[in-house]
């Protein structure tokens, strides 16, 4: 099951990074242009919300059953003191999931404008934060 889910996440991964990048251009594209806020732009930044939920629901079952996730017993605190296991159990868990709520932030703060340059810019802004923060801890070497 482990190897299933991992799999899984790996490649939704590339997805979710696809699409936020899709909502963010779209997103500070329509801010530039003065266009309005459509049914398409609505769209694009659901679907972003939607499988950065879903990456986040898979990674929350992977974690749980990795076999990472038994050194907490085995090391207790230490794990901190081993820059991949602390990783893997501490930083790209807590880092991710505070981007997720930023990109729902994002969501949620952009249904309250009336104006859709507004709706555009917090889109393109929360969205961009979250994906930075997805990006900077992402485990490269086993991820590529």
């Amino acid at each position: 099951m482990y190897a299933v889910l991992k799999t899984i996440h790996s490649y939704w991964a590339y997805l979710v990074l696809l699409i936020l990048v899709i909502a963010i251009v779209n997103a500070f594209m329509g801010k530039s242009s003065g266009k309005d806020f459509g049914a398409k732009d609505l769209r694009i930044s659901l679907f972003g919300l939607i499988f950065s939920h879903i990456q986040l629901l898979i990674g929350l079952i992977l974690y749980f059953v990795s076999p990472w996730f038994d050194q907490w017993s085995e090391m207790g605190m230490g794990v901190m003191k081993n820059a991949e296991t602390r990783l893997y159990l501490v930083e790209h868990p807590i880092t991710n999931i505070l981007a997720i709520v930023l990109i729902t932030m994002g969501w949620s703060m952009h249904k309250r404008q009336t104006l859709s340059a507004k709706k555009f810019l917090r889109i393109g802004l929360f969205y961009s934060l979250g994906l930075l923060l997805l990006l900077s801890r992402i485990p490269w070497s086993s991820w590529l």
